[in-house]
């Protein structure tokens, strides 16, 4: 579609690997850019989006180089998911300078004045500070004449096989924008949906046809702890002797989160930045013995199975490539919100 017969022209602050802008992209928006601090994401941006990528602090950022990226009589949007966490509940630090993110957004909102505004975060920013931060950005979108909309969003209703939670704002002058409506409340997609077509690979090994699909070495123990697990279930079905010692002890018992098989007929657990490790959370294959690949936790999280994450020269890090897809906005939500984006454009 080009830009003439686009709906709006999309800017995404905190673009990272670009999850929600491919869902603007998919449903007919032209995405103009994407900014993020994190020169890692230049590649996949570009790649997938095919748009330009600019590396910068937003904090530093003018609003007037922003308002230049836009299409010209095209309906401005402005969407951005400010970094998490701070506000996530694996987070426990209360003084996370990243918050102030948050602010710095909102005060590019206020400056730029853009039709429509989306914000996607985690749940947790609702309460976070007791409330406070989120309650100043409401207050400030507001005060410029936005009406807003927000609520908890559960990613399986719109069609993500993860069971996964975010807040979702909408903002727009005048009359709000209605927030996206479940579509997939008769049947949720599942882990099987998303990833049984995929080589099979044990703990350690590389499908030679596609680089991400790769997964972590596992040592014998815990190799004997993943063929020891129940799809669903948690490290108390194991034999005592497999059982880590942190977790014998009182203390230890109540984090049955760790060391899970997923359930193939069921949508997976929330991807984090950190699911391609085992002992993490409940990342075990539902039926190999081996934690997610790289490339399922993408596809998990909505992504093409060509989605490309690092040029063809690059080494593969664990690390670098779990961050961009764990931190990034669920593909299947990201086109729900764009619909409601489009809805509201169409209704006005």
């Amino acid at each position: 579609m080009s830009a003439s017969n686009a709906p709006a022209s999309v800017v995404d602050i905190f673009c990272g690997a670009g999850g929600l802008s491919y869902g603007f992209l998919d449903e007919g928006f032209s995405v103009v850019a994407g900014i993020d601090v994190d020169e890692g994401c230049r590649h996949p941006y570009t790649k997938n989006l095919g748009a330009p990528f600019l590396r910068r602090d937003v904090a530093e950022i003018e609003a007037k180089e922003i308002c230049d990226l836009f299409v010209p009589n095209l309906p401005r949007v402005l969407v951005g998911c400010a970094p998490c966490q701070p506000f996530s509940s694996y987070n426990q630090k209360n003084d996370d300078p990243k918050w102030q993110l948050l602010r710095e957004f909102a005060r590019l909102i206020v400056d730029i004045q853009p039709d429509i505004v989306s914000m996607e975060n985690v749940p947790r920013l609702l309460t976070f500070k007791g409330g406070l931060v989120f309650q100043e950005f409401v207050r400030t979108l507001r005060a410029a004449g936005y009406e807003v909309n927000f609520d908890i969003l559960y990613g399986p209703d719109f069609g993500m096989a993860q069971s996964r939670s975010r807040l979702v704002l909408l903002a727009a002058k005048g009359v709000g924008p209605e927030l996206p409506m479940p579509t997939h409340k008769d049947g949720y997609r599942t882990v099987a949906d998303e990833i049984a077509d995929l080589s099979p690979l044990g703990a350690g090994e590389v499908d030679p046809t596609d680089r991400l699909h790769r997964t972590s070495k596992l040592s014998e123990v815990n190799l004997q702890r993943i063929r020891a697990s129940k799809p669903g279930g948690t490290w108390r079905d194991w034999p005592r002797d497999l059982i880590a010692g942190c977790h014998q002890e009182e203390r230890g018992r109540g984090y049955s989160s760790v060391y899970g098989r997923m359930v193939l007929d069921k949508p997976s657990p929330t991807i984090t930045t950190q699911f391609y490790g085992f002992g993490n959370g409940r990342f075990g294959h539902p039926i190999q013995d081996r934690a997610l690949s790289l490339r399922e936790g993408a596809m998990l999280q909505g992504f093409p199975r060509d989605y490309s994450f690092l040029p063809d020269e690059t080494e593969v890090s664990f690390k670098t490539i779990g961050r961009m897809i764990g931190n990034a906005v669920p593909v299947q939500l990201a086109r729900a919100i764009a619909r409601a984006v489009q809805k509201h454009l169409a209704g006005n």
